[in-house]
């Protein structure tokens, strides 16, 4: 451990990798919350496109491939919003277009499919002290975000129309996701590659889900997950002379297989409560006199009832029911 400390390109590896590790489960979690696991995968090629212009162009790769991604996404979830594209097309049109761009734009710079295959599986021992700068800048901007705004991305991913009834920005915060979502793929582009980096965003979330109860075990547990996979397949990838990428995503599956093992007892049974079939027998509340504060807080507990979502705080469980609330 002391041999890997003591040299330069690996402690930039190990900076790069522990960021990548956090910020991908962290947007990862509202990933999977909307049902999309594979949004990393066509943002990943949409990125393909930006790092093939910049090899096209001579400028630097990751900057070119944030913005080109960052675009990409935007305009994807706009059609999305608007109805004038299902979500399966908007991944087609990612997967597809966006590789076949990058691919194209690489061959006419002389480099070919040969000259992304640093960026299509990760290359940590190249990762240079000023992609390390942009990578930390990026990284805490996506952790703040995603951390002060949870509570809203999670109801945002969660239920659309509940947290609209709430006064949630819904458009506004659904851009703001896969904006999110197209920066942490470029970021970790060196890291797990854009190939794999879909992985990093929804095993460790997978695996804190079967580990923890809660949404705020859950997203912070699923950080803390990705920062061990991903520092512990930089670690293994040294000694194994292995792929890094791949060597953190198998350490992630790993993970995920242990989890499967030993979950059940990581879990506190006290604060598990179950699922209660909705029988509609429950005394009701105005809908006009309850307070929709509490659904902000990121204490407050959301568990699947019948056919929609109750929050638990302050001793209540309770959910919108058309005009009223039901008490259960």
């Amino acid at each position: 451990m002391i041999e890997i400390l003591s040299l330069p390109f690996m402690q930039r590896a190990l900076i790069a990798a522990l960021l990548s590790g956090l910020i991908a489960p962290a947007i990862g979690t509202f990933i999977v919350q909307r049902k999309m696991s594979l949004l990393g995968d066509g943002l990943g090629h949409v990125a393909i496109m930006g790092v093939g212009f910049a090899l096209m162009t001579g400028t630097a790769p990751l900057p070119v491939a944030v913005v080109t991604c960052v675009v990409g996404a935007v305009a994807v979830e706009l059609l999305r919003q608007r109805g004038k594209a299902s979500g399966d097309l908007a991944l087609a049109i990612l997967f597809y277009g966006g590789l076949a761009s990058g691919v194209l734009m690489a061959g006419i710079a002389g480099q070919g499919a040969a000259g992304l295959s640093a960026f299509l599986f990760g290359s940590l021992t190249s990762v240079s002290q000023t992609e390390i700068y942009v990578i930390i800048a990026l990284a805490v901007i996506i952790l703040g975000v995603t951390i002060t705004l949870a509570p809203r991305l999670f109801a945002v991913s969660v239920d659309e129309n509940y947290a609209r009834v709430l006064g949630i920005r819904v458009k506004l915060l659904n851009l703001l996701v896969v904006v999110l979502a197209a920066v942490t793929v470029t970021v970790s582009m060196r890291t797990v590659g854009l190939l794999l980096i879909s992985a990093l965003m929804v095993i460790p979330v997978a695996t804190a889900q079967q580990s923890f109860v809660g949404f705020t075990a859950s997203f912070f547990g699923a950080m803390g997950i990705g920062a061990l996979a991903a520092l512990g397949g930089t670690i293994g990838s040294f000694y194994l002379d292995t792929a890094t990428g791949a060597t953190i995503v198998v350490t992630a599956i790993l993970l995920l297989g242990l989890s499967w093992l030993i979950g059940g007892k990581l879990r506190r049974a006290s604060r598990f409560i179950p699922y209660i079939e909705d029988h509609g027998q429950h005394p009701h509340e105005p809908a006009e006199s309850h307070d929709d504060r509490h659904s902000h807080d990121p204490s407050v507990r959301v568990i699947q009832h019948g056919d929609h979502l109750d929050y638990v705080h302050d001793g209540h469980r309770h959910a919108r029911h058309g005009d009223h609330y039901d008490e259960h």
